[in-house]
């Protein structure tokens, strides 16, 4: 098999041995499943079923995002506790993917089941002397890693602006350079909060999906995927964390899925212009929906 690797931007013979192990970003639970979602996950169906052709065995972790800072304004906005507005959505997600015959996930961990694991993460990193503690937080500082820009290929300028526009907060006047990240903040008064050495707070964003990925598959995994608008910055900072945690790459093998437009823009929540795959469902054959997404290449972006 050869595949595109994300890193090395060419196509490159993807050779894993017995048991391949894979780790695709999930979703935030604040809202239901829709077109883009799909044919990510499609897109690693289809690549598991392949490997299991030819007779691998697959184990693909999918985290669950149930506490970070889209859900939690969602659930205030709503007047409901952030884990009921969780489990509502994430039993539809389950009820969508069942319906499109998606294989089901080998692990699928909530980010709130991994609040001591993130902990000590968190305390691996700092030991390794790549993180700092400022105003109450704890930030990954990314001059002290060489690689770090080498996943996504980008220049200082572009970085900052993606970190800007992805709810990197490069203007935090804590941090010591703009595109440093929160690997532990403190929680507003209303939001959920453990304690810490650095105080009472919460996890940032990337850490989780680096500490489930260790707890769940190891150190080094075979192949990581998820939507090409987590290149930056939530996988090159994942990467960049768990290698100044362990002294090891994450990843071995990149894949991105490329976006699913409509109206001319990136199908997102943040957007509004979402067609949901419950709302197709109730017209269409899921295996039609199934086929729809298929039918594209997976690295290239298609309108809806």
């Amino acid at each position: 098999m050869r595949l595109f690797d994300t890193k090395r931007r060419e196509i490159v013979p993807f050779e894993p041995g017995p048991v391949v192990t894979m780790y695709t970003c999930g979703i935030t639970p604040y809202d239901s499943t829709h077109l883009g979602h799909a044919a990510t996950y499609l897109t690693y169906d289809v690549l598991q079923r392949r490997l299991r052709d030819l007779g691998h065995e697959t184990r693909c972790v999918r985290n669950i995002t149930d506490v970070d800072d889209s859900i939690l304004p969602k659930a205030r906005e709503l007047g409901v506790h952030y884990l009921d507005l969780a489990a509502a959505e994430m039993a539809r997600f389950d009820a969508d993917m069942e319906a499109l015959g998606m294989l089901p996930a080998y692990s699928e961990p909530r980010a709130t089941s991994a609040i001591p694991d993130i902990r000590g993460f968190i305390g691996m990193v700092i030991d390794s002397g790549h993180a700092y503690e400022s105003g109450g937080s704890v930030y990954f500082e990314v001059a002290t890693l060489r690689s770090f820009g080498s996943l996504s290929g980008l220049s200082r300028e572009d970085m900052l602006a993606l970190a800007a526009e992805r709810g990197g907060n490069p203007d935090d006047p804590n941090k010591r350079d703009p595109l440093d990240f929160v690997l532990w903040q403190p929680s507003a008064d209303d939001e959920p909060s453990w304690e810490s050495m650095w105080g009472p707070g919460r996890p940032g964003w990337h850490i989780e999906c680096s500490t489930l990925c260790l707890r769940e598959l190891g150190t080094t995994i075979d192949l990581h995927g998820g939507g090409s608008d987590l290149i930056f910055p939530h996988h090159e900072c994942e990467a960049a964390q768990s290698e100044a945690a362990t002294g090891q790459p994450l990843v071995r093998h990149w894949m991105h899925q490329a976006m699913v437009h409509m109206d001319g823009e990136k199908m997102s929540k943040s957007l509004g212009n979402l067609v949901f795959v419950s709302d197709l469902a109730q017209e269409w054959d899921p295996r039609a929906i199934r086929l729809a997404c298929v039918a594209h290449h997976y690295r290239e972006s298609w309108e809806y």
